[in-house]
C-alpha cells in the first residue's frame, strides 16, 4: 500500500461525496422555497384560526402586524432564510413556543418509532428474501411472497385499528393509543414493521437471485462451500447494496414521520405534530417540520453512501 493510503482513501471517499453534499444543500434550498411558497399560497388565515371568525379586524389586524405575516412574502422569506442561517426556527404561531423546542419533543418518540420498525422489518425480510431465493419457486418461496404482497397491500389505516381491535379492546394485552412504556410501541411498529419487510424482502429475494447466478457463486459451490456458506457468505453479503438503498429510504421516511400510523395510534411524533401545525396553519412550526424532514433525508442518504463504500470497496474507484 503506498505511503498514505487510508488517508488518501479516506480523501478520494469525502472528495467523491463533494458533489452529492452541493447537490444536498440546493434540494434542501429548494424544499424551504417551495414549502415557504405553497404555505402561504394555500387559502387560510393563521390570525383567524388563533382568533376566531368573530375577532374585531382591528384586532386582527394587529395580530398580524405583530406577527409580521403583513409584510411584502419576499421580505418574509428573506427574514426567514436569515433565521435559518441563525439556526432560529422561530416562534410557533399557535403554541407560542420556539419551533426547535416543539420539534425536540418529537423526534425522540418518532426516532423510537422507526428504529422499531425497521428492525422488526429487517428480522422478518432478510430470512424470508433468502430464503425465497434459495428455494425459489417451491412452497417456502410462494409462501414468502405471498406474505409479501398481503403486506404491501394492506393499507396502514385499516392494518392499525384492526390491531387495536384485537390486542388492545378484545384481548386487552396493549394500550389502545398514546406512549405509554413499551406496550404502546408494539402495534405502531408492527403495523409499519409488516408493511416495510414485505417490500424488503421482494427486494432481499430479487438482489439474492441476481448474485446466485454470479460466477463466483458457482466456484464457491465448486469448491465445496454448502448452501448456507454460499447464501450468507457470498450471495447476501454481494447483494447488500441495492438492499442498502431500499433500507436507507424507509429509514429516513420513517424518520419523516409515519403521518398515519402515528395519527391512528395517537403516537406524539413528527408526523402527527405536522398534521396539527398545518390545521392551524402554523406557518413556523410547518416549515421547521418540513426543513427537518428534509434534512433527515439527506443525512439517511450521505450515511447509506458512505456505508456503500465499507460494504463494497470498489464504489469508490466509481
Amino acid at each position: 500500500m503506498p505511503a498514505g493510503g487510508p488517508k488518501q482513501a479516506l480523501g478520494g471517499v469525502v472528495f467523491s461525496l463533494l458533489p452529492r453534499i452541493g447537490l444536498s444543500l440546493s434540494m434542501l434550498l429548494g424544499v424551504c422555497t417551495l414549502v415557504f411558497l405553497l404555505i402561504h399560497l394555500v387559502p387560510g388565515d393563521p390570525v383567524e384560526v388563533m382568533l376566531g371568525e368573530g375577532a374585531r379586524p382591528a384586532d386582527q389586524e394587529a395580530l398580524r402586524h405583530a406577527l409580521g405575516l403583513d409584510r411584502p412574502l419576499a421580505v418574509q422569506y428573506l427574514e426567514y432564510l436569515g433565521r435559518l442561517a441563525r439556526l432560529d426556527l422561530g416562534m410557533s404561531l399557535h403554541a407560542q413556543r420556539p419551533v426547535l423546542d416543539l420539534l425536540s419533543e418529537r423526534v425522540g418518540p418518532t426516532l423510537e418509532l422507526a428504529v422499531a420498525s425497521l428492525s422488526l422489518a429487517i428480522v422478518l425480510a432478510i430470512p424470508l428474501g433468502v430464503l425465497a431465493a434459495h428455494y425459489r419457486g417451491r412452497g417456502v418461496d410462494r409462501a414468502a411472497m405471498t406474505f409479501s404482497m398481503l403486506g404491501a397491500a394492506i393499507p396502514n389505516f385499516w392494518l392499525g385499528p384492526l390491531l387495536i381491535l384485537v390486542f388492545s379492546l378484545w384481548l386487552g394485552w396493549t394500550p389502545v393509543s398514546g406512549r405509554e412504556g413499551a406496550l404502546s410501541l408494539v402495534l405502531p411498529a408492527v403495523t409499519l414493521g409488516t408493511g416495510l419487510a414485505a417490500v424488503l424482502a421482494r427486494m432481499v429475494r430479487s438482489s439474492v437471485l441476481e448474485v446466485l447466478g454470479e460466477d463466483y457463486v458457482r466456484t464457491a459451490r465448486a469448491k465445496g462451500l454448502g448452501p448456507l456458506a454460499v447464501l450468507w457468505r457470498h450471495a447476501l453479503r454481494n447483494a447488500w447494496l441495492p438492499i442498502l438503498t431500499l433500507i436507507g429510504l424507509q429509514f429516513g421516511a420513517l424518520l419523516g414521520g409515519a403521518v398515519i400510523t402515528e395519527t391512528v395510534f395517537s403516537w406524539p411524533g413528527l408526523g402527527s405534530l405536522l398534521v396539527e401545525a398545518i390545521q392551524t396553519r402554523d406557518y413556523p412550526l410547518v416549515q421547521g417540520a418540513v426543513l427537518l424532514i428534509a434534512l433527515t433525508y439527506l443525512a439517511v442518504n450521505t450515511l447509506t453512501d458512505l456505508l456503500y463504500v465499507a460494504i463494497d470497496p470498489r464504489v469508490r474507484a466509481v
